[in-house]
């Protein structure tokens, strides 16, 4: 799975959703984690109510099972949720990604919380959307 964070120097999560000039993203499995990409933002990001600015972030995102945030708006984080991705508060601006990827991974080969279940299952096509798909390719 991939899991995204808002961090301005590649450490730390540090950075609001959206004015996040910075994304980065790590691949996540049973075995560890390796970093994927940097998803990169310009233009005018300030905390300004722009709605904007958020659809080129959440676009980006799309595959992304979980971003990490240090701040969120209410109306980014439903519109996470809405596209599936699951949008968390670190704990201070000072938790280290690292440490974040490393308890993932812990947990991802112990026994996830409900929160964490949900998150992937989400993730997970189920029949339905299988179903649907084979539906829009055979028309």
């Amino acid at each position: 799975m991939k899991i995204a964070f808002t961090t301005s120097d590649k450490v730390h999560i540090n950075a609001h959703f959206g004015s996040a000039k910075k994304i980065d993203v790590y691949e996540v499995n049973t075995d560890g984690y390796t970093f994927f990409e940097t998803l990169r933002f310009d233009g005018n990001l300030e905390e300004d109510g722009n709605e904007d600015k958020l659809l080129p972030k959440i676009e980006a995102l799309h595959d992304c099972t979980i971003v990490y945030v240090s701040a969120i708006g209410g109306s980014a984080a439903a519109r996470l949720i809405k596209k599936r991705i699951t949008p968390v508060k670190a704990q201070s601006e000072d938790q280290e990604i690292s440490d974040v990827l490393t308890k993932l991974v812990q947990t991802l080969n112990g026994s996830p919380p409900p929160w964490l279940r949900k998150a992937l299952q989400q993730r997970s096509p189920n029949f339905d959307d299988l179903e649907n798909e084979l539906e829009e390719t055979t028309v």
